[in-house]
């Protein structure tokens, strides 16, 4: 059977794309962690002069003292925000797309058992998905996760993408035309 290797293929990366969510996580939660307490503890002293009319040590702050205080807790906000991008982009990119790149393969994988068409057309359609997947958020997960930059370079060429629905208009309509709704020997 042909998308047989599709669905052993999804069920292999979905696991890899699963097990390599949490390391992703782990790599960039500290320096959110300590962007965040940074952040608490510039916003507590923050409020603590606002909520005492911006004295200190019953002394009134001077205007430059203020603004000090102020500029201190906005570049704390926007350290933050910065250590939170990366994990945002992980779970956005690579990490999303792989998952459904695998669940698309398990799929197709179906699908392929279902339809009555040329074994080649049947093969290219497999390996359509394949290689779009790996093209597509496997070079996410080297570009972004690794950091390898040639992965970049594959990434900017949109092949995987292209694959994946040249993948996908090819199954509809082989579908179309050759959807037998019980298994096809062929």
């Amino acid at each position: 059977m042909i998308g047989k290797k599709n669905i052993v293929f999804g069920f292999l990366y979905l696991v890899l794309t699963a097990a390599l969510g949490p390391y992703m996580v782990k790599a960039v939660l500290p320096d959110v962690s300590a962007a965040a307490a940074a952040k608490q503890e510039t916003l507590a002293a923050l409020q603590l002069m606002a909520s005492n009319d911006f004295e200190v040590d019953l002394e009134p702050m001077s205007a430059a003292d203020i603004a000090r205080t102020n500029s201190a807790a906005i570049l704390a906000l926007n350290r933050q925000l910065n250590a939170e991008a990366p994990l945002d982009s992980i779970k956005g990119g690579p990490h999303a797309h792989g998952n459904l790149e695998s669940l698309l393969n398990i799929a197709a994988g179906l699908v392929l058992c279902f339809i009555a068409t040329a074994p080649l057309i049947k093969q290219l359609i497999s390996w359509l998905f394949i290689l779009g997947a790996l093209l597509h958020s496997g070079s996410l997960y080297l570009a972004l996760v690794f950091n390898l930059g040639w992965a970049a370079q594959v990434l900017a060429t949109g092949i995987g993408p292209i694959l994946l629905l040249a993948a996908l208009l090819l199954m509809g309509v082989a579908s179309a035309l050759g959807f037998r709704g019980q298994l096809a020997l062929r």
